[in-house]
């Protein structure tokens, strides 16, 4: 089903407002929507809620063979879920090109950019080493997907915890949860992503577009940063030209946002921390 493009009076109304320096949704333009994280019994089960952007992640593992090549290394991989239940405009069976373009900055922001130890994922060299799947479900779309996507998959990771295993030669015993208590993974940083869009040939610029602001933008940027201002990706997927003033005056404000948002990560897993140690007592 092909999606329902905005009426004129819908563009013409955005467009007005945030020429009078306003949004329609009453946000600044650079607000994000409220971020609430909810954690599931599992280990890794995040629902991240981004104003009406619902996204699911879960964290899964296996022990499997390495590459020959690197017979050290563990695996990471994302798996991608665009259904209907998050939009009309999406079929079951038929990538989408917003899904690719998601699926390719969560590759970034996450793999490419090495925030998880994937040495530290191996068991026996050569023959066993870990591998973490993560698996976003997109569970309503009102914009800003890439965003709230990398938010779930990172909060999934930190909040991800694999069985212990005793190695003993050439054997390997993988623990069960009750045998011994799990390990958590070995996370270098936090990458989180910050998205644009840009209106009026770029002289106004917002954070975290919702889905009517993305279909009237004229260009997006997205910056994928962590807490110690180092850029792990920055995409831009055509739309109008920026200025070097323009790309920079956005990365000042996506380290702020960066580290506005990491630090509620961090509060989120500490309280669901004592929530689990509360109730094993």
């Amino acid at each position: 089903m092909k999606e329902l493009e905005p009426s004129t009076n819908e563009r013409d109304f955005l467009v007005a407002a945030l020429k009078d320096g306003a949004r329609i949704d009453g946000r600044n333009f650079y607000d994000f929507r409220t971020l609430r994280l909810s954690f599931g019994d599992d280990y890794g089960a995040v629902e991240v809620q981004l104003g009406n952007t619902r996204v699911l992640a879960k964290v899964s593992c296996e022990v499997i063979r390495p590459f020959a090549d690197k017979p050290t290394e563990g695996f990471l991989m994302f798996n991608t879920e665009l259904s209907p239940m998050a939009s009309a405009a999406f079929e079951i069976g038929r990538q989408t090109d917003e899904e690719v373009l998601v699926s390719r900055l969560i590759e970034k922001a996450m793999r490419r950019s090495r925030a998880l130890d994937t040495e530290g994922l191996c068991i026996v060299a050569g023959e066993k080493v870990w591998s973490i799947r993560v698996d976003i479900h997109f569970l309503d779309h009102d914009g800003n997907l890439v965003d709230a996507a990398c938010i779930a998959a990172i909060t999934a990771l930190l909040h991800f915890r694999r069985p212990d295993v005793t190695v003993v030669g050439e054997e390997v015993t993988v623990h069960t949860l009750e045998q011994r208590n799990p390990v958590p993974l070995s996370v270098h940083h936090i990458p989180i992503c910050i998205s644009f869009a840009f209106f009026e040939n770029g002289e106004r610029v917002i954070v975290d577009p919702t889905h009517l602001e993305e279909q009237v933008k004229q260009g997006d940027m997205t910056f994928t940063l962590n807490v110690h201002k180092e850029v792990c990706a920055l995409s831009k997927a055509g739309g109008i030209p920026m200025e070097l003033d323009q790309i920079l005056q956005c990365s000042k404000i996506a380290v702020v946002k960066v580290t506005e948002i990491t630090a509620q990560i961090q509060a989120a897993l500490d309280a669901d921390a004592k929530k689990r140690q509360v109730a094993r007592k």
